[in-house]
Order: structure tokens, then C-alpha cells, then sequence
């Protein structure tokens, strides 16, 4: 993103721009749809490791560690590969996916050199470090193999590769029936659907029914659409059964017949080609010599698409691009008051610190060069004391960029005695400047970037109308907006922006899109874990990325092929 940044930074510039989860819900109603829990699967291989044997190679596996409580736990184990420097192992790591969280992993190398469990009898042959955000940001990462006092494991290189365990393909029917038994004495017969799959004790279990039509014998249903594992569990071979049934108010409803079909026979199914099944009712079909069936089951279509989430689209090279939004204005106090909110106290943090650290944190790990714009508003900035609303708190317009969080929190620093705290507490020239860069990458119509821009702040929004504005248009954008309001203010038209409960609407009625707003008040947290705080944040963002990549039908940059 520093690339181009441009040197008309501030008041109307034009800029050129170089996140357990559960996945969203998919269309239809199937019969008691669960929660998933999004797993990870790593694959690990290694090139070039130490050759700790005299006689002959060495003999690696992979062990895997999760920092737990500040302490490492082991996960898993590969095999052994015997004899080889080039390792490819063939057992998988398969981790719980936490995108709010810092998950930080160890993946130690070492020799097998007796049947032991304890690791402390194999020859060590070094190790790699990192978030587990940074693997499934980069899809395959090479890195090279460090021993325990920090220097290379000679030539040694570990390659690890991530793929998200879940079936999220989606399968849309339209159904229809023809000719199907007479039921009702005074009628003619209200036919609905019933779809069940084998569970594993070999029982019929129900996964969808259709709505109930009416007083006919030649139903149409309306198409619909249910998650492919909860009609099949993902296997296309699998036996599925389909049952007709005439409604009854009483409860009773009367059985028409049945057939079973398989997913992959059911897919022949397409625009221009129906597939038929007789409905058959087996005690009829004993009874009757005659008998035939008890009307046509018609398939209409039968689809097969993908409802791509959150982590597709990080596979897939999604960026997540960080902004960061200082408020400097004149409630915050003085920062060198020990009451003001931007005093840096003696352990080196205050709440705006512990925001900034909280997010970008978990955020960087998704922005491969880890360049950030810093920005401030609220302040009177030298030489003329001007106030600017949208500032670089570095000071260099053209490159408003810092090196990850670390970078951010030095330039925050060392801006405070520099600036004087002024007013008043504009919201939308920093919104704006960000949905600048992202109408940019509208215009790439694939699935590259997504920008998250985080307000910290003190007080009441000085701006509302161009602030409701603001968002309105930006949610049509790939962008969300989380604010952080630090302090003891109060924070209901923060709360009003958030629009959980209601759709937000700009001053000129029009309706937000989506919604793109998550408030978080830090006062909430000031006594909990950090970890807790980014949770709290970074909670909606998964969802906001994939609703808005959904709704405008693009698909992960290197999506695999259906």
C-alpha cells in the first residue's frame, strides 16, 4: 500500500493504493443446522536439514507446539522419515482457526535416534516460530530452520502449507411433482418434501422439508438451498432419501412415497434437462400387481456452488489493509497530566496504546509488507497551528506509513509533544480518506484487499451527520470501521453508528448496504485479559469481509477450480 501513496495527502486528495469462528450461514433451512468450528490443516516438509547421522541421514519428524498461557504445549507429531534431508510429511496438523486471536506456534525438527517419546533424546535440527495468522495469510510459507541459540540450522528450510477444513459447498434444488396420489376426501392432496441421510448408526435422519403446497396433484416447490454436508455430509455417492407427504392439520400426515437418489446422479439435473423418479409406496407396491407408482417426483435443477468464507478469501491472497485513527482533540487532556488519556505512564502504555496493540496485533499478520498508515485528527499541528482532521502523526504526508504495531505505537509517541490538542471531533475526513482507497481497489474486481480502519477516541462525535454519511458510502466499499472509545464519556451515538440492532441511515435516508461499524468501549476491559479486548473487536470483521467479497459475487483471487 506505501508504494503510491502520493504527495496530495489531506483535504480532498486523490490516492492510488499499491481477518471459535463459525462460518456464515448458508440460504435454506436445513433441519437442524450446527455451528462449525473452522479448522486449519497444515502440511509441513523441510529441505536441506542437518545430517546429524554418521552412517547414514538423518531420520526427521515434526513436532507442533501452541503457546498456551505463555507456555509451549505440544499438539502433534509427524512421522518419521527414515533416511532423508528432504522431508514430506504425510501427517497433517489439523488446528482450530481463531482469527481474533494471536496464536502463536512452534514447529520443532528433530532426529529420531531411538524409540523414545522423550524429545530430549533425539538430535535437535532447529525450529520456526510464528502467528499462525502469518501461515494462512501466505498460504505457503518457506522460512528458514533457526537451533535454540538463534543462529541457521545450516541450509535447513521448513515449508508449511494451510488449507481451511471445511465443506462449505452449497446445493440448490428446485423441485416439482406430477400425477401424485389423491389423499384428501373433499380435495385433492397438500404435497411437501422430505430429504433424509444415513447417519452413522445406519438410521434415517432429517435434513430439510419444503414448504406444503396447497390442493394439488402436480406440486411446484420453491427452489431452495442447504449446505451440501448437512444433505449428504459432503459425500456426493452417498444414498439420500426423498419422502412425499400430504399435510394434515391433525398432524397425521399421510405418506405418498418415496425414492432414493445419490447428489451425483441428482446433479444430471441442469437448465435445460429434468430428471424423473417414481414415488413409490412400497406397502402399494406389494399389494397391487398393478401398481406403478404413486405419481412423479420431477427434479428441475440441481446446482452445486460454493459459499466461500472468511478464510477462503485470506487463502486466496486476500490483504487486509490497516489504517489507524488517532483522536488528538482537547478533551483528552494534557498528555503530560497524569489524568490526561494520552499520558504515557511509567510502565510505557495508556489506553489508546493498548487499543492501538490490542487490533494490530492480530491485524498485521495479514498484510504481507506490514506498512500502516497512521493518522490523526483533532489538532493543531506547527508550524501555523492549523487544525487538520486527517494528519500523518509521523509527520511525512507522502509516506504516512509505519513498520507493523510497533511502529505505530513509536510514531504515536513521539508526535504527543509536538501537536497541540485542539477540536472538534470530526469522524468523516478520516472515514473518507480510507474509502478513497478502497473505491480503488473496487475497480481490481477480485478479492485482493479488504481495509480495516480502527478510530480511537475519547468523546462525542462533532460531525454525526457527515459521519452517518460517511459509512453509508463506505459500506458499499471493502472496508469496515472499528471504533474504540476510550475514557468514561458517553459513547450512545458510538453505540447508535454500530448498527447491530438497526440499519444505519444517512442524514439523506439512504441505507447502509451493510452493516461495516463495530464500537467497542474500552472501559469494558480495562480489568480483563488483553486478548479478551481484540476478541471483543475484531469479532464482526470475518463476516463483514466475506458478506462483502459474497455480495458482489467475487470469488478468492486463487480459488480452486469447482
Amino acid at each position: 500500500m506505501h508504494m503510491l501513496y502520493g504527495a496530495c495527502f489531506g483535504l480532498g486528495g486523490c490516492f492510488t493504493d499499491s481477518m471459535a469462528y463459525t462460518l456464515s450461514p448458508a440460504p435454506g433451512g436445513p433441519v437442524g443446522t450446527t455451528c462449525c468450528v473452522t479448522k486449519v490443516e497444515l502440511s509441513v516438509s523441510g529441505q536441506n536439514l542437518l545430517d546429524r547421522d554418521v552412517t547414514s541421514k538423518s531420520d526427521p519428524f515434526c513436532v507442533l507446539f501452541l503457546e498456551v498461557n505463555g507456555k509451549w504445549k505440544e499438539i502433534g507429531r509427524t512421522e518419521t522419515a527414515i533416511n532423508n534431508l528432504n522431508p514430506v510429511f504425510g501427517v497433517k496438523f489439523v488446528i482450530d482457526y481463531h482469527f481474533e486471536e494471536i496464536q502463536k506456534m512452534k514447529f520443532a525438527l528433530f532426529d529420531q535416534d531411538k524409540p523414545s517419546l522423550q524429545l530430549y533424546e533425539h538430535d535437535f535440527l532447529g525450529e520456526f516460530t510464528c502467528n499462525l495468522g502469518v501461515i494462512v495469510s501466505s498460504k505457503k510459507l518457506t522460512r528458514p530452520l533457526v537451533l535454540g541459540n538463534g543462529k541457521p540450522a545450516g541450509k535447513g528450510t521448513i515449508m508449511i502449507a494451510a488449507q481451511e477444513l471445511s465443506d462449505n459447498r452449497i446445493i440448490s434444488l428446485s423441485m416439482a411433482g406430477r400425477k401424485l396420489d389423491k389423499k384428501d376426501f373433499f380435495g385433492k392432496s397438500d404435497p411437501y418434501l422430505e430429504f433424509h441421510k444415513q447417519g452413522d448408526d445406519g438410521k434415517w435422519m432429517l435434513v430439510h422439508r419444503t414448504e406444503v403446497i396447497k390442493n394439488t396433484l402436480d406440486p411446484v416447490w420453491k427452489p431452495f438451498s442447504m449446505p451440501l454436508i448437512s444433505l449428504c455430509g459432503g459425500d456426493v455417492d452417498q444414498t439420500i432419501k426423498i419422502m412425499c407427504y400430504d399435510y394434515d392439520n391433525d398432524g397425521g400426515h399421510d405418506f405418498i412415497g418415496e425414492f432414493t437418489s445419490t447428489v451425483s446422479k441428482m446433479c444430471e439435473a441442469q437448465n435445460t434437462t429434468e430428471i424423473e423418479f417414481e414415488c413409490i409406496n412400497p406397502k402399494k407396491q406389494k399389494k397391487k400387481k398393478s401398481y406403478k407408482n404413486s405419481g412423479i417426483i420431477i427434479l428441475k435443477s440441481c446446482k452445486i456452488a460454493r459459499d466461500y468464507s472468511f478464510l477462503d478469501y485470506i487463502l486466496g491472497g486476500c490483504q487486509l489493509m490497516f489504517t489507524v485513527g488517532i483522536d488528538f482533540t482537547a478533551s483528552n487532556g494534557n498528555p503530560q497530566d497524569p489524568s490526561s488519556l494520552h499520558h504515557i505512564n511509567p510502565m510505557g502504555t495508556n489506553e489508546y496504546l493498548a487499543a492501538i496493540w490490542a487490533v494490530g496485533q492480530i491485524i498485521q499478520d495479514y498484510d504481507t509488507d506490514k506498512m500502516f498508515p497512521a493518522l490523526g485528527f483533532g489538532a493543531q499541528l506547527p508550524p501555523d497551528w492549523k487544525v487538520s482532521h486527517e494528519f500523518a502523526i509521523n509527520f511525512n504526508p507522502t509516506n504516512p506509513f509505519c513498520s507493523g504495531v510497533e511502529g505505530i505505537a513509536q510514531a504515536y509517541s513521539a508526535c504527543l509533544p509536538h501537536i497541540r490538542f485542539y477540536g472538534p471531533t470530526n469522524f468523516s475526513p478520516i472515514i473518507n480518506h480510507v474509502a478513497r482507497f478502497a473505491s480503488q481497489a473496487v475497480q481490481q474486481e477480485v478479492a485482493a484487499q479488504y481495509f480495516t480502519l480502527l478510530i480511537i477516541t475519547d468523546g462525542v462525535i462533532s460531525d454525526m451527520d457527515e459521519t452517518r454519511h460517511a459509512i453509508v458510502q463506505a459500506s458499499k466499499l471493502p472496508m469496515s470501521v472499528i471504533i474504540v472509545g476510550v475514557g468514561n464519556a458517553d459513547f450512545t451515538a458510538m453505540e447508535f453508528l454500530d448498527g447491530d440492532n438497526q440499519i444505519l441511515r444517512s442524514y439523506t435516508g439512504e441505507e447502509a448496504a451493510r452493516d461495516i461499524v463495530q464500537f467497542v468501549p474500552f472501559r469494558e476491559f480495562r480489568n480483563a485479559p488483553k486478548e479478551t479486548l481484540a476478541r471483543s473487536v475484531l469479532a464482526e470483521l470475518p463476516q463483514q469481509v466475506s458478506q462483502y467479497f459474497k455480495q458482489k459475487n467475487l470469488s478468492p483471487s486463487s480459488s480452486d477450480p469447482e
